[in-house]
């Protein structure tokens, strides 16, 4: 697995879209149809899918 990033503005206006707290997740991978994000205290992975 790639080294998980903090996320940028637009990626964390993103994350909070799905109830999430953007400042406890980091971002794994972001592409055109999904972005992959990591809990950074659980270690949780979840798949964020873009419309």
């Amino acid at each position: 697995m790639k080294q998980a990033k903090k996320p940028t503005r637009q990626q964390k206006i993103f994350i909070s879209g799905f109830r999430l707290v953007p400042a406890n997740w980091l971002v794994v991978s972001d592409s055109k149809e999904s972005m992959t994000i990591i809990h950074k205290h659980t270690d949780t992975v979840k798949t964020l899918k873009k419309l």
